[in-house]
């Protein structure tokens, strides 16, 4: 899971509106690439998935402090093969 705090900015990092548009993308773990489909959660999994990562990572909840916006949060789905 990520999130698109883009350090309490205003508006949603670019990133954010590529996945919209585009789903289906690869990321890198480590030194390996893995395939994953991107959603945004919401409502109570957004909710809960956000304090869980505030909690992991405290600059997180600062980037909520600093705006009006819902930070997205986007779960990354591994998709089968590699």
């Amino acid at each position: 899971m990520i999130f698109a705090s883009n350090g309490g900015a205003p508006s949603n990092p670019a990133w954010y509106h590529n996945l919209k548009a585009k789903p289906n993308t690869r990321i890198e773990v480590g030194r390996e690439t893995i395939d994953v489909l991107a959603r945004e959660a919401t409502g109570e999994e957004r909710q809960r998935q956000f304090r869980t990562g505030a909690e992991r990572f405290p600059d997180l909840a600062e980037h909520a402090r600093r705006t009006d916006r819902d930070i997205p949060v986007i779960v990354l789905t591994p998709l089968g093969g590699a």
